[in-house]
């Protein structure tokens, strides 16, 4: 997420930020516009009023989850909007303010008590699931005490797992008749949720899909991403295992209770599991109208969209908080040499790397670092030179292969998501730079949906596997150090059970870093820590940063209401509608 905190600080930041925000959707006028290169960075494009249409959307894999309460991936917390109601949400607006938090089923930000550790919510009136019932506060805290069960729910954060005083308690699967210590409902509208420390950002976890309110009588555990509840302007009509779902107006959404929310087409047609290619050419020929992936256009039509410009004048090119790598894991031999892994690191070609993504231009910089320099803490650093073309320094990687006890080098596998044409293009890569000093990658593309639950980001599958290399890509769920690091640097994260999407980094002392960051009230001198835990984590070579990401995006030809919202780093999909 994607992706934007403010830790166990300033809590009057916080409250002062989201509270001067106007909790309205982009003004809007009728008409349309003249398309032009990004039309949607910074601005609305195309801005309409009026109702009605479906817009059509498509994504190269399978999803994760549609369940609010088992899914990560920053595309699904930007759609679930439609069907869901968190806490707080981020304003859905172009430029800056797009990362400010506003309520949306609460009626304001959280109000922090003893310290900062305490923080009560008060529901809006009148809010109501899709077959009419009320929704409660107690629906709310139901939904986040699910979503710890990691055993059932595996994909999605730990933030809520990790930070809530919750003593033995383990969730309602488990630990069905222990009472529940750290959330209270004194009401139905009124949730109060307890923290083992203060946290000056707790309005960022109740945006959360994870308090997205859920019956405990409909709940059926992994199975209720087959039947979601609607608690937003849209629910389900259709949905369709491996192929697809759709989204129909909710009868008994109230939009005098959603000041956030326009709700102007009559709904969503999402196509899932189609070629990354064709995805392209139908938004190009105006068959669809987003790629919900939001990744960008294929490097199979990049040129041919730069080249043109009347297709380019459909195009956008927004950087973004987000980080594409590879994690070098030292839990699969040799890599459990550190000199095994500095080899990687030297003999990576990443003008190659660069180039799977679209070159500077389209795909970003070269990274060298975990942070993005959006990211505030973030240091310029380089601990692995690749010579001055940046296609590796082959000496140097052979004498590390040599400290290594590999001096001809090894064999091992490496991972990529399979439906990703450009992860792909990165494996095929570093296939071809790392052969040069004789490290030989069998390259194991695995399914989009599962890769981080069921492969490799479940470390008995990695290590059975001989999964030593795995591509691997991040966006801030919040524009903050702790929201760019803390779910991929923190070894505690990681679960036997899988859905980590840490994959390599299991260094005490980044843990004991990130505790004391947590800790720091004076922003001035907790943003520097952000910076130490990337270099300690660079300092250990496992992970090879790829590019900070940038992305040419397209937008469908018959879009209104079009922007890149900051804190998703995608276009908006909670404003789109169709002209």
């Amino acid at each position: 997420m994607k992706k934007r905190l403010v830790t166990a600080v300033a809590l009057g930041t916080a409250l002062t930020l989201g509270l001067a925000a106007c909790q309205q959707a982009p003004t809007t006028t009728t008409g349309t516009a003249t398309p032009e290169f990004n039309a949607a960075v910074d601005k609305v494009y195309n801005p309409s009023d009026k109702k009605g249409g479906t817009v059509k959307m498509a994504i190269s894999s399978d999803w994760d989850s549609i369940d609010p309460g088992d899914t990560y991936y920053g595309l699904s917390w930007n759609l679930v909007r439609l069907y869901g109601r968190a806490l707080t949400m981020f304003k859905p607006v172009p430029g800056s303010e797009g990362n400010v938090l506003i309520p949306d089923l609460a009626e304001t930000l959280g109000v922090p008590s003893d310290g900062g550790k305490t923080w009560t919510y008060k529901l809006r009136a009148g809010v109501k699931f899709e077959d009419g019932t009320a929704i409660t506060s107690k629906d709310v805290k139901y939904a986040v005490e699910r979503s710890i069960d990691k055993d059932v729910l595996v994909n999605g954060p730990t933030y809520f797992d990790d930070m809530l005083n919750w003593g033995d308690y383990k969730g309602p699967y488990k630990t069905k008749d222990l009472a529940d210590k750290a959330i209270d409902t004194p009401d139905d509208r009124t949730i109060v949720f307890h923290l083992k420390q203060a946290f000056g950002g707790f309005d960022y976890l109740a945006m959360l899909p994870m308090t997205v309110p859920v019956p405990a009588a409909k709940d059926t555990g992994a199975k209720y991403r087959d039947k979601v509840v609607s608690s937003g302007p849209y629910m389900f009509d259709t949905n369709e295992a491996g192929k697809g779902f759709t989204l129909k107006r909710n009868p008994n959404w109230d939009a005098t209770t959603d000041p956030n929310r326009k709700a102007l087409p009559d709904g969503y047609d999402v196509k899932l599991n189609l070629n990354a290619d064709d995805i392209d050419n139908q938004l190009l020929s105006g068959d669809l109208d987003v790629d919900i992936a939001g990744t960008g256009v294929q490097p199979a039509q990049l040129g041919r969209v730069l080249g043109d410009p009347a297709l380019k004048a459909q195009a956008d090119n927004p950087s973004v908080a987000r980080l594409w790598y590879t994690s070098i894991l030292p839990t699969v031999a040799p890599f459990d040499n550190i000199d095994c892994r500095k080899a990687v690191e030297y003999a990576a070609d990443r003008t190659g790397y660069q180039a799977a993504y679209g070159g500077e231009f389209a795909g970003g910089a070269i990274a060298t670092t975990m942070l993005v320099p959006q990211i505030p803490g973030y240091q310029k650093f380089d601990l692995y030179p690749a010579g001055a073309d940046n296609k590796g320094d082959l000496d140097k990687a052979k004498a590390a292969l040599t400290s290594c006890g590999k001096p001809t080098g090894f064999e091992t596998n490496m991972a990529y998501r399979a439906e990703r044409p450009k992860e792909q293009a990165v494996a095929e890569s570093m296939q071809q730079s790392l052969a040069r000093v004789g490290i030989k990658l069998t390259l194991k593309p695995l399914a989009t949906k599962d890769y981080f639950s069921l492969y490799v980001g479940k470390p008995s599958y990695a290590k059975d596997n001989n999964i030593g290399l795995a591509t691997n890509g991040w966006g801030a769920d919040w524009n903050d150090g702790f929201g760019m690091l803390s779910q991929i640097v923190d070894s505690r994260v990681i679960r036997e059970t899988g859905g980590s999407s840490n994959l390599s980094i299991r260094i005490p002392g980044v843990d004991a870093l990130l505790d004391k960051a947590i800790a720091e009230p004076n922003v001035a001198t907790r943003e520097p820590i952000w910076g130490q835990i990337d270099k300690a984590v660079m300092e250990q070579a496992v992970v090879l940063p790829g590019v900070y990401a940038k992305a040419v995006t397209l937008r469908g030809k018959k879009l209104a209401n079009v922007f890149v919202n900051e804190a998703f780093g995608q276009y908006d999909y909670l404003t789109l509608s169709v002209a």
